[in-house]
């Protein structure tokens, strides 16, 4: 068979050659492609555009270059190729009319024709191909604009590439091949994504391809959004917070980038995170506090409000009082719980059931007799605590006056009198002197809370000429009290020596409506040394009684120090007001033998000779009722012998506390004040016996 298509083939070879050799014989040309019409090469390698033609000798051939000539040539003519010029460097024209790139550069990309024209026969052509490429290299991706928002119209996705030829790109999403619809526009060298969304935050891709280099490249893309609506929340969340307790509000938005937080209080920026973080929160810190979120590349912002309530229970508890108002007449009942957020309702449900007031409440009532020790209870509620007070209004009760002496600046004696009668509200005071009211003027005054008044003369004797009368009242009673004043006087002193009988402690009490201003601590005894009140040392005499020391009038107690404790001290106390001296304390003696005192002593004098007296006696009447007794049971009925006479002989004991054993005391022991000998006053009393008596019976 190959045989027979050679043998076919020469013959129209032949055919036609003889065919154009014969003058006068007709020919026709005809041209073709010794290849591929398209042709693909890499930039900078040779290649050939190679052809073939035939029907008549020598032709001209001519090669088009986008439909300009660049080559042209007479076959197997002398003279070279007409190459254009500026193509000169890269074509070349092969003998058998094909065209051949030298280091195809890569704007020799098009299409390029061949024609063959022979004289007399006509012309003939065919086109070429070519397409040049260039390995791709160095691509990345690029975004215009810069961010994608939610929302806006267009987001491009671009590729550039450093050098390459692409003849197919494909885009992918999440490595998902994007087809064109109407969320994507696909154009050269871009990716359109229209009106983008959240949702379309994610990987793209870009594959690009040439015969000869693929590349495929990646870009993650976010789309921003945001800030959503701020949530704002308490924790732990509250109705109310108490002063002390910790709260945090946290605001958050969905966004991105992650929104920027601003927390608003006050009018005072006061945070920048999340979470607020309030510890040990106080009233100052409710409020209403808001929380703007920002998205710092879009500068789209949100903002949402929450309000904070901030409690703190009144301090202490709620105080009840009462006092009079209208001139004495009435009660006004009053309730206080101050501070606290928001403040205490107050009312007293006993006295009214619709009248209330916040933190400080008072009610007026008319005095009655019903109200005099009733208990009202005034009733308190606060958000965090419920409390109450109580309160009992009551009349005047008996008191007693509180005097105090003094001597003012002038010298003068200054008797001041304090009345003060317990009572709910408390009483007012009011002054008498004898039958008429007491005022203010030189020698009387009243304080301003009529209390307490004070009288002012030089001489104490003034003092004792008039009678003082205070009056306590308020709405439900009245008490009085009369004032007789007396000259400085002690009442009452006692004596307190310590274990070494060095120091003693002198006291003493005044009776309440005493006028003294001071007072003087004598004493009487052997040479001593003590301090006055200037620290210097007197020595007193054993026969007369001196001051040693000198206290003020509200003093009620002294020490005196330095004493002997083998000697005896005699000491007094003398009130003094103002330069007039009262009567003296008792004299109270300290030193061995100190429990002894004259009338003791004289006592016990007298004592010890009657006891003898009364002890003779007794002896004298126990004998006598003792013989009497044996006189009148003796009868002479045996007769006895001397023997037994004397046998029977009775001896008396001589024991004279068995004489006085039956309703008798044993005599007093003189030494139970632990006398010494030398200081007994009389010698102590001794018994004698009365003599045996013999009491002989004859039978």
């Amino acid at each position: 068979m190959r045989v027979d298509e050679t043998l076919k083939l020469s013959a129209v070879f032949l055919y036609v050659f003889l065919s154009c050799t014969f003058k006068g014989t007709h020919c026709e040309l005809a041209v073709s492609p010794a290849g591929p019409p398209l042709v693909s090469a890499v930039a900078g390698s040779n290649v050939t555009l190679a052809v073939s033609f035939s029907g008549a000798p020598d032709p001209a051939v001519t090669w088009f270059m986008r439909n300009l000539p660049v080559v042209t040539w007479t076959v197997d003519s002398a003279n070279p190729p007409d190459i254009a010029e500026n193509r000169s460097n890269v074509l070349r024209l092969e003998k058998d009319g094909s065209l051949t790139f030298v280091n195809v550069p890569l704007e020799y990309t098009g299409n390029y024709t061949f024609e063959v024209t022979k004289s007399g026969i006509g012309k003939a052509s065919t086109v070429f191909e070519l397409k040049v490429f260039e390995i791709i290299q160095d691509v990345t991706l690029t975004t215009m604009p810069d961010f994608a928002i939610e929302g806006t119209e267009r987001f491009n996705i671009q590729y550039n590439m450093k050098q390459g030829v692409i003849e197919q790109q494909m885009w992918f999403f999440n490595d998902m091949e994007i087809k064109p619809n109407s969320d994507y526009l696909m154009e050269q060298r871009s990716l359109v994504i229209l009106e983008p969304t959240r949702s379309d935050s994610g990987r793209y891709s870009v594959s690009l391809t040439n015969p000869f280099s693929s590349v495929t490249t990646h870009i993650n893309v976010t789309v921003l959004y945001g800030p959503d609506e701020p949530i704002l929340e308490a924790h732990p969340a509250m109705s109310f917070y108490v002063v002390g307790d910790s709260v945090n509000l946290s605001c958050q938005a969905e966004g991105v980038p992650r929104p920027t937080v601003q927390w608003v209080f006050d009018g005072q920026n006061i945070s920048d995170k999340e979470v607020l973080n309030l510890t040990k929160v106080q009233t100052n810190q409710g409020g209403v506090y808001t929380c703007t979120v920002l998205n710092t590349l879009t500068k789209k912002q949100r903002q949402h409000n929450i309000s904070l309530n901030v409690y703190e229970r009144p301090a202490g508890s709620p105080l009840c009082s009462v006092q009079s108002v209208h001139n004495n007449t009435d009660l006004q009942y009053h309730c206080r719980w101050s501070g606290g957020t928001p403040e205490a309702q107050l009312h007293f449900p006993v006295l009214s059931s619709s009248s209330s007031g916040a933190g400080n409440f008072s009610l007026n009532i008319t005095a009655s007799d019903n109200l005099n020790g009733r208990l009202v209870t005034c009733m308190a509620n606060h958000p965090i605590e419920q409390n109450k007070c109580n309160v009992t209004a009551s009349s005047p009760v008996k008191f007693l006056p509180f005097m105090r002496t003094t001597i003012n600046l002038e010298g003068k004696i200054v008797v001041t009198i304090h009345c003060v009668s317990e009572a709910s509200p408390g009483a007012v005071v009011s002054w008498s002197k004898g039958s008429e009211a007491v005022t203010n003027g030189a020698a009387q005054q009243i304080s301003s809370n009529t209390t307490q008044l004070q009288i002012r003369y030089y001489n104490v004797s003034n003092f004792l000429l008039q009678n003082y009368t205070c009056t306590c009242s308020n709405p439900l009673g009245s008490q009085r009290r009369e004032i007789q004043l007396l000259g400085p006087t002690i009442s009452d002193s006692s004596l307190f020596p310590n274990q070494d009988g060095t120091i003693v402690t002198l006291t003493w009490e005044v009776p309440p409506t005493s006028i003294v201003t001071g007072f003087g601590i004598q004493m009487k005894g052997p040479g001593l040394l003590s301090r006055n009140l200037n620290d210097t040392k007197t020595k007193g005499r054993s026969n007369t009684f001196q001051t040693v020391l000198q206290k003020p009038g509200s003093a009620r107690s002294v020490d005196i120090f330095d004493l002997d404790p083998k000697m005896t001290y005699w000491i007094r106390i003398i009130p003094i007001a103002r330069m007039t001296e009262g009567e003296p304390s008792k004299v109270h003696r300290i030193g061995p033998g100190e429990g002894l005192s004259g009338p003791a002593i004289a006592g016990i004098a007298a004592g010890i000779p009657c006891s003898l007296v009364f002890l003779f006696l007794l002896a004298g009447f126990i004998y006598l009722c003792v013989d009497w007794y044996k006189n009148r049971h003796r009868q002479a009925r045996y007769p006895v012998s001397r023997a037994v006479e004397k046998a029977i002989t009775i001896q008396t004991d001589s024991t004279p506390h068995n004489l006085m054993h039956v309703g008798r005391k044993a005599p007093p022991d003189y030494n139970r004040l632990k006398l010494t000998p030398s200081e007994r006053s009389v010698a102590l009393p001794s018994f004698v016996p009365p003599p045996p008596v013999r009491v002989a019976t004859t039978v």
